[in-house]
């Protein structure tokens, strides 16, 4: 049981220390205007897709029931669709740091989506860490709005990532059971067909018509980083963390990213650090800890 848990573990902070890193990536990706975010967004989603296909060849899989479709429709519009369509809208207006800050609200949305869903009761001190990383994110949304461009944070930005973290963590919190029925393989190799045909009208022409050799290097790294590490790799090791731990604990690994990014975009020089920015991370972490911290219901 111990070692179970503890591949999950491991598997939540391989996966967020890859995001981590993703949000410079994707900053760079989307800064560059070579590619628009939808378009990228179905890149990740084929390339991925056909690697779950590919290893449901090899490896033998199960049958997914008919009525568990609709849920596998749902888990890949919130866990995938939704979630990173708005991260990669956005953050071309965020900066790494505020969407470090902002991502680790995600395990207090979690917290309050297990309430509903699982009739976990919402304590004083819940409520209290909510509302202190609540005024946090208020705080660093009121001291983030410069004539800047890309170089700063805009309201549109910081929704957009406050949308992106309520949704996975819906996806988080309400599909474990139909997450559990099948084997990892199985579900994404669908999660992903999904997404594809959702996807692909509203990007094929782009698709088709990109001058692909006329891509930079740097560009075609980042691309691939996306596709295989941020992607596949992230989105295979959070079901496996996710049949093993509970939906908070998966979400309190989003603390890695604010570790990773922040150290890699401060010396790169793409963002600085100053004491409106750490106070909000203050409060936001304080509050998250709160919560996470405070009784649950087994």
């Amino acid at each position: 049981m111990k070692a179970n848990k503890a591949i999950g573990h491991l598997a939540c902070f391989v996966a967020y220390a890859i995001f981590g890193v993703n949000i410079i990536v994707c900053k760079d990706l989307t800064s560059s205007h070579l590619i628009s975010p939808i378009a990228l967004f179905t890149m990740r989603s084929v390339g991925a897709g056909l690697l779950f296909w590919i290893i449901s060849l090899i490896v033998p899989q199960e049958k997914v029931e008919k009525r568990d479709h609709p849920q596998i429709l749902a888990a890949s519009i919130l866990g995938f669709l939704l979630t990173q369509l708005t991260f990669l809208i956005a953050i071309p207006s965020i900066t790494p740091l505020d969407c470090s800050i902002t991502s680790a609200m995600s395990p207090i949305y979690t917290m309050i989506i297990a309430a509903i869903v699982l009739r976990e009761p919402i304590t004083w001190q819940k409520a209290g860490g909510v509302i202190l990383s609540f005024a946090g994110v208020v705080f660093l949304l009121l001291n983030s709005v410069s004539a800047g461009g890309t170089a700063h944070t805009t309201v549109v930005g910081l929704l957009l990532m406050i949308l992106n973290s309520i949704c996975f963590s819906l996806y988080l919190g309400i599909f474990k059971p139909v997450i559990a029925r099948y084997s990892v393989v199985t579900f994404m190799k669908w999660i992903f067909l999904y997404s594809t045909i959702m996807s692909l009208p509203l990007s094929a022409k782009e698709l088709l018509t990109l001058d692909y050799a006329a891509l930079p290097g740097n560009i075609v790294a980042e691309l691939a980083f996306l596709i295989v590490c941020s992607t596949f790799i992230t989105y295979f090791l959070i079901p496996v963390a996710q049949k093993r731990i509970r939906p908070t604990l998966v979400s309190m690994y989003s603390y890695v990213q604010p570790i990773i990014a922040t150290a890699i975009s401060i010396y790169l020089g793409m963002d600085t650090l100053g004491w409106q920015k750490i106070l909000a991370a203050v409060a936001v972490f304080a509050g998250v800890m709160i919560v996470s911290r405070s009784k649950a219901r087994e």
